[in-house]
């Protein structure tokens, strides 16, 4: 796919000092990833040799041997195409060197030796190699006929897959303070493959994952890792057959541990998402400034072709974490945020500010009004102290008034009802809006928009929003409070909301967290949260506030702008009217997070929902939103404090400055002549 390369790591089995055994099963994982259209397969350090072959390492015959079970891999190279880098021991004339060895198409392209040789506790490298870091940057060894670059200043460039550049480094060298891999990122490099042997003891996968996962996030690069497999003598030491890719922090594909059968791994890396990365943090560049300096490199092309499909997983939901301890911990992490946040702008009001917030009974007030509960038991204070409003207006359910009065009571809150029907009916007489002029009520305005659902307008619609403003602004004033926001991060996206009216508050507790996330942390609430509420001063009913949440929960996504039918039913739904906010919500993350266009995001989306939506609706709900999100920037200009909670925030003090007048044209036009990759 467009965008992605296709690496594998391969673990094969091995045999001690049989370098013929060794070259066969490299070359058979090797055939392996040329089946699987991979652009580079990495092997194990030494392991042509294998590791732990010890003072053998010093004898010519095994040096020999391991220099001829080279030349047929490179030999049988010739009809391979993903780049090949496999560990061997060389013998030059300044002495013995463990190395990596880069091999496509029959020709050796790059060594580049080990820098740094542990000799301490098990380790005792220096006993048979000299260590790379003395090798002159330029310098050159004769390998397989010809005169090939030799040294630590070697770096692989493809020419035929855009921005993968990969650079080599052996196992002991991901571990010292200054890896060699974090100057080869600075020079370019958008891979890093470390050859590890590696033995295993208790706890060292982790450690391994966590050197791996901080260089990826670091180097703003994919990370490459083989460690020694099935075979390696057990004299003195275990090996595990770990080998794992990483990118920009996270384990994306990975071995299975203790194999005794030779393994390959292949997944496709996201460069795309890496080089934006790279522009978007300033510093990255910064500091390859000053690490890499004037030093020179070498960039040694090879061929390389994009892999058809994607062999990777793509996240429906990008927001969420799959793994459900993960998305606990987050769910745990964004309440703490929001309650923090809104407790240290209380603690910069006057003593006794009250919190007034509008409560509709849909999934976002009811998610700033746990936040809310939350701050004032950090504060100390009680409940009460939080005053929730319910404006029943023209498209109010049942329902959802129950609800809103149910969570109000049930979180110990104060409670007040104040319908906004004769208000907003008032305004629309006044401007004679034809729903309302010379009604007599409010049920006459419905009746009439019953029968005619054209008068159900944004006039209609957004004064009951200003209307409700309205009344919160005036009881803060009068309780000497501030307003909470409501809105959530995928509705600043879009826009949905009204100008002056949902739009504004005195402080936006939702403002990082999007639509698809806030469901799941106050499930999160009603889980684990609610149940330690009980007892305290000022504290609700925690088995009703938990059956209430999940009554909100299970309630249609609606504005209730419009009036329900006349059994009482929503008929005024979101999702209808802009779309599904699965959608929606990864649109903003891969636009905002990743800097995709919309052909890449096409791409992703395809992959991610499967047949569960068209290519004609992506690219009708993917036009919808890149018009709402230019077209709706001058409300995010003016946007409310709130704290920022993800990588994806809108802010236009903190992550996201856009003016407001840009034009979508050129997304459009990508959306409309988008064709699918075959």
């Amino acid at each position: 796919m467009r965008g992605f390369a296709r690496v594998s790591v391969a673990v094969p089995a091995c045999a001690v000092g049989s370098t013929r055994a060794n070259a066969e099963e490299t070359l058979a994982l090797w055939r392996k990833a040329h089946e699987q259209r991979a652009a580079l397969v990495v092997f194990p350090e030494l392991g042509l040799s294998s590791y732990t072959a010890r003072d053998l390492f010093l004898d010519g015959t095994l040096l020999a041997a391991s220099l001829a079970s080279l030349e047929r891999i490179v030999e049988e190279s010739r009809e391979l195409s993903p780049l090949g880098v496999v560990g061997l021991p060389l013998s030059t004339p300044q002495g013995l060197y463990n190395v990596a060895v880069a091999v496509q198409r029959g020709r050796v392209l790059g060594v580049v030796p080990k820098s740094y040789l542990p000799n301490y506790r098990e380790f005792e490298e220096r006993r048979w190699f000299r260590p790379g870091t003395e090798v002159a940057p330029g310098a050159t060894v004769r390998l397989c006929g010809s005169e090939v670059p030799f040294g630590t200043d070697v770096l692989l460039e493809a020419d035929g897959v855009a921005d993968l550049v990969v650079g080599l480094e052996v196992c002991e060298d991901i571990w010292v303070q200054v890896p060699p891999s974090m100057l080869q990122v600075g020079a370019g490099a958008t891979v890093c493959c470390n050859l590890s042997a590696s033995n295993f003891t208790i706890g060292k996968a982790d450690l391994r994952r966590l050197l791996a996962r901080s260089a990826s996030d670091r180097g703003k690069c994919a990370y490459l890792y083989v460690a020694a497999g099935p075979g390696e003598s057990s004299t003195d030491l275990a090996f595990d057959a770990d080998a794992f890719v990483c990118e920009n922090g996270s384990v994306v594909a990975e071995s299975r541990r203790f194999a005794r059968e030779s393994q390959l791994v292949t997944v496709d890396v996201d460069l795309d998402a890496l080089v934006h990365d790279r522009r978007v943090t300033g510093t990255f560049g910064d500091c390859a400034a000053a690490a890499v300096g004037p030093r020179p490199w070498r960039h040694v092309p090879f061929a390389a072709e994009p892999a058809p499909g994607l062999q990777r997983t793509i996240g429906a939901h990008p927001f969420l974490p799959r793994d459900p301890a993960t998305l606990a911990t987050r769910a745990w992490e964004i309440f703490e945020i929001q309650t923090n946040a809104l407790a240290t702008r209380m603690a910069a009001l006057p003593a006794g500010a009250k919190l007034v917030l509008g409560v509709s009974g849909g999934l976002d007030s009811t998610h700033a009004a746990l936040v809310a509960a939350g701050a004032l038991d950090l504060a100390k204070r009680p409940r009460t102290d939080l005053i929730c409003v319910t404006m029943p207006g023209l498209g109010t359910s049942d329902v959802t008034k129950g609800n809103a009065a149910a969570l109000a009571e049930s979180l110990g809150a104060t409670l007040r009802t104040i319908s906004i029907n004769d208000g907003a009916r008032d305004v629309l007489a006044g401007v004679g809006h034809p729903a309302a002029k010379d009604a007599v009520d409010t049920a006459e305005l419905i009746a009439r928009i019953r029968q005619d659902p054209r008068l159900g307008d944004p006039t209609l619609e957004n004064v009951q929003a200003r209307m409700r403003t309205l009344i919160l602004m005036t009881v803060a004033n009068q309780t000497g409070g501030i307003v909470v926001g409501t809105g959530d991060l995928s509705e600043k996206a879009l826009g949905w909301c009204t100008y002056s009216g949902d739009h504004i508050s005195m402080y936006d507790v939702n403002a990082g967290v999007p639509k698809t996330l806030i469901q799941f942390v106050i499930r999160w609430v009603a889980n684990e949260r609610v149940t330690t509420w009980t007892g305290a001063q000022g504290k609700g009913d925690a088995e009703r506030l938990r059956a209430t949440l999940f009554a909100i929960l299970d309630t249609p996504i609606s504005p209730e702008l419009l009036p329900p039918d006349v059994d009482g039913k929503i008929v005024h739904l979101t999702e209808q009217a802009i779309g599904p906010y699965e959608l929606h919500d990864f649109y903003l993350f891969h636009l905002v997070r990743h800097g995709r266009t919309p052909a890449r995001i096409l791409d992703l989306a395809r992959a991610a929902f499967g047949g569960r939506y068209s290519q004609e609706d992506h690219q009708r709900w993917l036009k919808v939103f890149l018009k709402r999100f230019f077209q709706n920037q001058f409300k995010r200009s003016c946007a409310t404090d709130g704290p920022k909670v993800g990588t994806v925030a809108l802010s236009p003090r903190g992550d996201w400055r856009m003016p407001s007048d840009a034009r979508v044209d050129e997304w459009l036009a990508q959306v409309d002549g988008y064709v699918p990759e075959s």
